[in-house]
């Protein structure tokens, strides 16, 4: 009867460290992405390498972990503008209409897991 319990607990949890392990992939997904493509990051009007904008996002996420329970939170509370100057984080890419990174971040989560 122990065995049965501890097994149903395993199980009961299983889902909750999926997600997460979920979330944690796309994520890294999304700040991998930035600066690819011949796309520009452009923060408080600066524009940003791939690289620099991708250790500003990691430094911005792991700061404020604690307000991340979704993908869609890291991109609406962590990527998607300056906390500093209320600001949002813009992207330019080659050839195509300048968005908002929410804008990107969202397209692109959406097209990661239609893909997956």
């Amino acid at each position: 009867m122990n065995l049965l319990r501890i097994l149903l607990f395993a199980f009961a949890l299983m889902p909750a460290v999926s997600l997460a392990d979920t979330m944690d992939d796309e994520i890294d997904y999304l700040i991998g992405s930035v600066g690819r493509d011949g796309c520009t990051f452009i923060r408080n009007n600066m524009r940003y390498s791939g690289r620099e904008a991708r250790e500003h996002l990691r430094s911005k996420r792991e700061r404020n972990a604690q307000l991340i329970g979704s993908t869609e939170e890291f991109i609406e509370k962590i990527a998607s503008g300056s906390s500093t100057s209320g600001r949002p984080y813009l992207i330019r890419c080659r050839r195509q209409q300048q968005l908002t990174a929410n804008e990107w971040f969202t397209a692109l989560l959406e097209e990661h897991r239609d893909s997956g």
